[in-house]
């Protein structure tokens, strides 16, 4: 079967690559076209249609800014599905582009599987309308997400998340020894404090030299900053010039894997750091403009996915005015704390149960390959 799928973001190239790997496990024949990166490409063996560097805009500036772009993307992307004509779209999160494109594939009769659904159960919940009119599955990678959707009479397909599996088979299969890591980076034996900044300049720009501001202060520790493939590495090193700091590029699993403690961007990885059991002080941070907008809309009392499946604070988040080097360093200092760090881990363990252990990228591909047949 011919497979297009469009994923936007870092985030979505990760599970996009794993979703494919199990697709060809239950459709040998399979044929993709997509838009993604770099993790899509290894496994896909050609390049993207658009790569997800071109595609990552963030906050309401950012969108109005290149609005122009983005309406040539959604004009692009229709044209390269009426090209192709597929069995199937499958659209990785990314709502505000993928679910304008769902309304067109749908209309050519295209089926149209929504893996990892937009968070309309944060913001945004008229989306639900639009979700049940155009999307013939919805496969979604959070607990809470299938009541949600019951409250809207609209059924979805829960197995877990597929992190779980992303991060056994990188443990199995990818992991370099600790030894390996750290002369590949030029690290010495002092504890890790990883920063994960985002995934998109504009984040990066705002929060990094909020976290960089702590180096000075926490000599026996070393930090290290982890580059999305999304970035530019001189841009960040820029940012960080002056500070003795080392980088990191596309390889988070790598510093998550060896770090004592984490300052993290709110997103997915707050959750893989969970997973790799790393204690971590949520970070957030954007336009302000855009943030007293998201303020008023967004209905939820978290912002980390750890919080978020527990239903309660486990880790700390510093939100927009809340996060200055101040508080900041308050929080670090929390989690290296020895007490406060067995705390943590308990409810790590818990998060790690809730999400129901590995699998769930192959229970999700099985059963779409399924359905299309």
């Amino acid at each position: 079967m011919k497979y297009f799928i469009l994923s936007g973001e870092a985030s979505g190239d990760l599970h996009g690559a794993n979703l494919v790997k199990q697709i060809k496990r239950f459709d040998p024949q399979a044929e993709f076209r997509y838009w993604g990166g770099d993790l899509m490409e290894e496994v896909i063996g050609k390049q993207p249609l658009k790569h997800i560097k071109e595609l990552a805009f963030m906050g309401l500036s950012e969108v109005l800014k290149n609005i122009g772009t983005i309406f040539k993307n959604i004009k692009l992307c229709k044209a390269q599905i009426s090209d192709y004509r597929p069995d199937v779209v499958i659209m990785i999160d990314y709502p505000g582009f993928n679910l304008r494109i769902a309304e067109f594939v749908k209309k050519q009769n295209i089926k149209v599987f929504y893996y990892i659904s937009p968070t309309v159960w944060a913001w945004k919940e008229n989306r639900v309308k639009k979700i049940k009119a155009f999307v013939d599955e919805m496969f979604v990678i959070l607990p809470f997400e299938e009541a949600f959707y019951q409250k809207h009479n609209y059924k979805v397909n829960y197995f877990g998340h597929p992190l779980l599996d992303e991060i056994e088979q990188y443990n199995k299969g990818n992991k370099p020894s600790e030894a390996v890591f750290k002369s590949t980076y030029d690290l010495d034996d002092r504890p890790i404090i990883a920063l994960l900044p985002g995934s998109r300049v504009q984040e990066i720009k705002i929060k990094l030299p909020i976290m960089l501001s702590l180096v000075a202060d926490y000599p026996d520790y070393q930090f290290v900053v982890s580059v999305a493939p999304t970035l530019d590495l001189e841009l960040v090193q820029e940012i960080a010039r002056g500070k003795d700091v080392k980088f990191v590029v596309n390889k988070t699993y790598d510093l998550l894997s060896y770090a004592y403690a984490g300052l993290i961007t709110s997103g997915t990885a707050t959750l893989e750091t969970a997973l790799f059991k790393v204690p971590q002080v949520v970070c957030y941070k954007g336009n302000a403009a855009s943030y007293q907008i998201a303020r008023r809309i967004i209905n939820v009392k978290y912002i980390s996915l750890v919080n978020l499946i527990l239903d309660k604070e486990v880790v700390s988040e510093l939100i927009q005015n809340d996060l200055t080097s101040q508080n900041l360093k308050i929080e670090l200092d929390k989690i290296l704390n020895p007490i406060h760090r067995k705390q943590l881990e308990k409810s790590y363990q818990a998060l790690e149960d809730i999400l129901e252990g590995s699998g769930a990228s192959e229970r999700i591909a099985q059963v779409m390959v399924e359905k299309l047949k």
